[in-house]
């Protein structure tokens, strides 16, 4: 590509799908470059540095997570739209949580304000205060990071590969003494199984949002 036909959204979708497909680590000005068929120098006229990149990419990820947010629906509704977003995001480009933790200052990310803002008008209008509001963000972004790493079907190889690792892992558990560790083992019995990742995400979305509403039954504000 010449570089007087590069555009900034050209390096950003580029960077991306190298990401994802690589890991963060693999992003840096050098092999980015050659991926565009352009000279270093080229990027720079773009990003003056791997932290802007960065901070453009999160940006770019994040930009849609709030579109779904209605003020007029509950806050319940509204807080589930969020997290479901941001679950989203992450489902679709694996890489994000390793973006997040790239950018130095994440509040320096205009779509990481906006949903911050989003999740604190909910949690307020829950009836927690202002610091317990950006402690529940918090976590509850934490919570989205592990439940997207943590998923069970993630592949580490070929399909059959994937399937004989979870028949060796389930083999595992169920060779373990029953009288010490019963429930680890009747466990093992159903590990070797197809994994039902739309279960996984929407139990662990429940999971998280359940304690959030639990702790804020009879504090909430009027809507």
């Amino acid at each position: 590509m010449a570089a007087d036909k590069l555009t900034r959204d050209t390096v950003i979708d580029q960077a991306m799908a190298l990401a994802d497909e690589e890991g963060v680590d693999a992003v840096t000005i050098r092999r980015l470059a050659a991926r565009l068929g352009v000279t270093p120098m080229a990027l720079y006229w773009h990003f003056k540095n791997k932290d802007e990149l960065m901070a453009a990419l999160a940006e770019h990820v994040l930009g849609g997570v709030t579109a779904g947010v209605s003020p007029d629906d509950p806050w319940r509704d509204r807080l589930r739209v969020l997290v479901e977003a941001v679950v989203h995001a992450m489902r679709e480009h694996r890489s994000l949580p390793d973006i997040l933790t790239a950018v130095v200052d994440k509040h320096s990310v205009d779509s990481f304000n906006r949903a911050t803002e989003a999740a604190l008008d909910v949690l307020t209008t829950a009836g927690f205060t202002i610091s317990e509001s950006f402690y529940i963000s918090s976590y509850l972004l934490n919570g989205t990071i592990g439940l997207v790493k943590g998923r069970p079907d993630c592949p580490k190889g070929p399909e059959r590969d994937e399937a004989e690792r979870r028949r060796q892992h389930a083999l595992r558990l169920e060779a373990l003494p029953r009288g010490r560790f019963p429930h680890v083992v009747e466990y093992g019995t159903i590990a070797a199984g197809p994994v039902d990742v739309e279960h996984y995400f929407s139990f662990g979305i429940d999971v998280m949002l359940s304690g959030v509403e639990a702790m804020a039954a009879g504090r909430e504000k009027p809507e």
